[in-house]
């Protein structure tokens, strides 16, 4: 958990708490993509509202992700127990949009028993690492 400061309505300086997220499975789809048979694994941030919609605003002054010269300032990735990367998102443009993470794997390979994300903050350099969560209902 960090704090960070942020104005009030009053103008005063407050502590505004940033929680790590809570990862949650919610289902997995079968889908074919470049000739291949896929499953995803779909997941949401049960606790996206607690985090500010400004820390995924389109950072154009940071790095960016491939040819996305305005990518988000906050990367998120997916990791296996072990922190094998799944997959990464490098384009939300508001906290909500972290209830629509998914990875996926081709329909042969076995998932990874647990997942976790990390929400990387590449204006101020924080992670926030979620806990380990199912990959099966």
């Amino acid at each position: 958990m960090i704090l960070l400061l942020g104005a009030t309505a009053e103008s005063s300086t407050a502590p505004v708490i940033i929680p790590n997220p809570v990862l949650v499975f919610s289902g997995q789809e079968l889908y074919t993509a470049n000739r291949k048979q896929w499953t995803r694994y779909n997941y949401f941030v049960e606790n996206s509202s607690a985090f500010p919609d400004e820390l995924f605003a389109a950072a154009p002054s940071l790095p960016p992700c491939g040819a996305n010269t305005k990518a988000s300032r906050t990367w998120v990735d997916f990791y296996d127990a072990t922190g094998k990367r799944l997959n990464g998102f490098c384009a939300l443009g508001k906290s909500i949009d972290l209830n629509k993470i998914w990875f996926a794997l081709e329909q042969d390979v076995i998932p990874p028993s647990y997942v976790y994300i990390e929400l990387n903050d590449r204006q101020t350099n924080t992670k926030y690492k979620s806990n380990l969560a199912d990959t099966a209902l």
